[in-house]
């Protein structure tokens, strides 16, 4: 069983991919996502939400191209 690993999307981005790689690899649609992060950064304080964000920009890693 090949173990799956979490990459930021080059097909499912809107800034970074890191929404949209999380969303494939948790199978889950990535706009739903994104309206989740967008709520959280709006009631936590945009601050906080935004330094997650930047902070799984540098540490996932972006996913290889296929060729």
């Amino acid at each position: 069983m090949k173990q799956k690993k979490l990459y930021r999307s080059d097909k499912n981005k809107v800034w970074g991919g890191v929404i949209g790689g999380l969303g494939e690899y948790f199978n889950i649609d990535p706009t739903l996502l994104r309206l989740v992060w967008l709520l959280i950064v709006v009631f936590t304080g945009f601050i906080p939400g935004i330094i997650v964000y930047l902070a799984a920009l540098l540490i996932v890693p972006k996913a290889k191209k296929q060729a």
